[in-house]
């Protein structure tokens, strides 16, 4: 519950900070020499990227070494097809009961997740590329180093930051979807997804 909510708190004030830095408006009020709106903005911006850089690495660590059960085999859930094509069934209405599955994580989950494990990772990497050029020294500096290849492979900063643009899209749509269907999940299945996300306790019922 700890990981899921320092994510979405990570993400969400990312988004929010990133979408200034791209569009900044001007504070009129005030002394030019005291507005610093967008120094701590991407102060900001910076501190919850690095935060999510961590929860990135923290996640990947948990899904090989630790013992619960949303490890590494539960993203390839969707390589049971018949079950993915039965959850395919139920999400659009054809079929009335969800498929049962061996996995934590239904076929259309483990696309997803598998999807955000993804995304995170890119983000990150272009996340860092783009801070790098400020640094002379330190960890970042010594990132952008290692990640100048890349740089150099997309074509520049220019293209670094339209990529970095486009998956917070796509996390904004993850977000919707993400939402949607945990309450569309908990309404129609009454299994109290949404209630475990808050209270990170899971009931379930006694199997007879």
């Amino acid at each position: 519950m700890i990981n899921h909510w320092a994510m979405a708190i990570s993400v969400i004030v990312l988004i929010v900070t990133g979408f200034y830095i791209a569009t900044p408006f001007t504070i009129y009020s005030g002394e030019t020499v005291n507005k610093f709106f967008m120094g701590n903005m991407r102060y900001v911006h910076i501190i919850f990227g690095i935060l999510l850089m961590f929860i990135f690495i923290w996640r990947a660590y948990l899904a090989f070494f630790s013992k619960f059960n949303a490890d590494w085999k539960d993203f390839f859930a969707w390589t049971d097809l018949p079950c993915t094509w039965d959850q395919i069934k139920f999400y659009l209405l054809i079929k009335k009961d969800p498929p049962e599955h061996c996995h934590l994580y239904g076929p259309m989950q483990s696309v997803a997740y598998s999807g955000l494990f993804v995304m995170m990772f890119l983000i990150v990497i272009t996340g860092l590329i783009l801070m790098g050029p400020g640094y002379h020294a330190g960890f970042t500096a010594f990132c952008y180093k290692i990640l100048k290849p890349v740089e150099n492979m997309l074509g520049g900063l220019a293209i670094v930051r339209f990529v970095h643009h486009i998956l917070t899209w796509l996390f904004i749509l993850f977000i919707i979807v993400h939402v949607y269907m945990a309450f569309w999940y908990d309404a129609i299945l009454k299994e109290g997804t949404v209630s475990s996300m808050i209270s990170g306790w899971l009931f379930e019922k006694e199997k007879k």
